[in-house]
């Protein structure tokens, strides 16, 4: 299908453009002020601001037959000023397009017209200028037209991060830190992380982590010269247990070496994700290290859809590497599930919470499947074996997630969302409570800077002083980043003394 924007003004494209995939599948956008003959619907957006008013309107002509119209005016304060009043501008064309392809299709989107992938930071955001709930839920409605139902998990998990952790918003003076090890046994069909066959001839591993060690020796020396102290940190990928247990041996001796103040980092997580890379000898490591959250994924506990979606592993595998890292210590699991995975429907999903309840990992994320631009799945989208279920009962999924949740004790503590994500849903992060990871809270928040090192890994800066965020990138592929790490390592010692006030006036 093609859907075609009809409007003078080009500023808002991208805003707009994000809207039409909340509603058709396989769906693809044009913009311009002319008719698209091309179109299977053409929607014709005007808007005026006439100094006191914004009136916006939209009218969708459909190529088979029929006519939807809508219409909506916003009067911003007196006082706001340009910005504002291009912000409202651009609020009031969503809201009529968002309005006639609701009548179309008959879909009401809970998230109203946000496409963005924070959605509690905008309630975090108003609550740290003293803006107090009752108009901060009002203004969300005003401003996304997001559902009570909604808002109200938005609160809930705004509620939990504060709980878990009380100076959130005065975290800005501290750093976290990403340590990105970009290996795996073999590449998941919905993956578009950097991870590469630990087998294949992507990059050296002993060259990729000779140039993780020099990141991990200067950025923890500039720490400690400074007296930067470090929140969390997050060994992810790939897989972190994608490396012998020697190689994360002396990766977690450099990190105690180089950073400043290990002890009295508040957590340290590393992904274990793909169960076919746990052994008792990495677990005895990460031991050693004092390192006790692990994340270990099933994803799902079908057999035949882990096959399909290339994790070479079994459901027996996933339970018994489980109960290993039980049996030696570790008692900070997390679990990552994933809804609307190819084939599976809400017997597969029931099937699969029934085991994870025969465990009970401290935290569970539960993901909506999303169709990544650059995954295998994507690309082989319409091909049967990668038939997915419905957007209703994707929606009655994550419905059996939120009933499973509440039965056996478990509080959302972080939310985000994605593009192309089934159903328009979320991807939400349930733990116990006083178990949440602090390192998902920081990042999904946007609360610190997170400095990222090795391959794939960003770096998001977070100004203390303004909250400006800027972004720094190392290579995502093994090859490229170990010819480049030296230049990177510069660049982010560059970017950290900026960012400080570091040797500036």
């Amino acid at each position: 299908m093609l859907v075609h924007l009809q409007a003078e003004d080009m500023t808002f494209e991208r805003s707009l453009s994000h809207i039409v995939p909340l509603f058709f599948e396989n769906v693809k956008t044009s913009f311009g002020p002319e008719e698209n003959e091309n179109a299977d619907i053409v929607i014709a957006l005007t808007a005026e601001d006439d100094g006191r008013s914004i009136h916006a309107s939209a009218v969708m002509h459909i190529r088979a037959g029929g006519m939807r119209q809508a219409e909506h005016s916003r009067t911003p304060d007196d006082v706001a000023g340009h910005e504002e009043r291009r912000r409202n501008y651009k609020q009031a064309l969503c809201f009529v397009l968002l309005d006639v392809l609701q009548q179309e299709t008959g879909i009401v989107q809970p998230w109203g017209i946000l496409t963005g992938i924070r959605p509690t930071k905008l309630l975090h955001e108003r609550m740290r200028k003293g803006v107090d709930r009752e108009t901060a839920y009002r203004e969300l409605r005003a401003d996304y037209l997001i559902s009570d139902e909604k808002i109200a998990l938005m609160e809930r998990i705004v509620d939990q991060q504060l709980s878990a952790l009380p100076d959130l918003y005065d975290l800005r003076n501290e750093v976290s830190i990403y340590i990105g090890i970009p290996f795996c046994p073999t590449k998941c069909a919905y993956c578009t992380f950097p991870a590469y066959d630990i087998n294949g001839r992507q990059g050296s591993v002993s060259g990729f982590l000779g140039g993780l060690h020099h990141e991990i020796r200067e950025i923890g020396n500039w720490l400690r010269q400074h007296q930067i102290s470090i929140t969390t940190i997050y060994f992810g990928g790939g897989t972190p247990t994608s490396i012998t247990a020697e190689e994360m041996d002396d990766l977690y001796a450099a990190m105690y070496e180089y950073f400043p103040n290990v002890n009295d980092v508040r957590e340290i997580t590393v992904e274990a994700g793909r169960p076919d890379t746990i052994t008792p000898e990495k677990l005895a490591v990460l031991r050693k290290w004092g390192i006790d959250r692990i994340s270990i994924n099933p994803q799902s506990y079908i057999q035949e859809t882990l096959e399909l979606i290339g994790r070479h592993h079994t459901v027996r595998e996933t339970i018994e590497k489980f109960e290993l890292a039980r049996a030696s210590g570790m008692n900070n699991i997390n679990m990552d599930l994933i809804i609307g995975l190819p084939g599976e429907g809400e017997a597969e999903f029931a099937y699969t919470l029934a085991e994870t309840a025969k465990l009970m990992p401290e935290s569970l994320t539960v993901h909506t499947l999303s169709f990544k631009r650059a995954s295998e799945m994507t690309q082989h989208r319409g091909e049967a074996k990668y038939k997915v279920a419905g957007r209703e009962e994707i929606n009655r999924m994550m419905e059996q997630a939120v009933k499973w949740t509440e039965k056996y004790g478990y509080v959302p503590y972080y939310l985000y969302r994605q593009k192309n994500i089934l159903g328009n849903l979320e991807n939400v992060g349930y733990a116990k409570p006083g178990i949440e990871s602090l390192y998902n809270i920081v990042i999904i928040e946007e609360m610190q800077t997170i400095i990222g090192l090795g391959c794939g890994a960003s770096s998001k800066w977070v100004d203390p002083h303004t909250g400006a965020i800027g972004r720094l990138a190392n290579p995502k592929e093994p090859k490229a980043y170990n010819d480049t790490y030296l230049h990177y390592t510069e660049a982010k010692i560059e970017a950290l003394n900026k960012l400080f006030r570091i040797g500036h006036s």
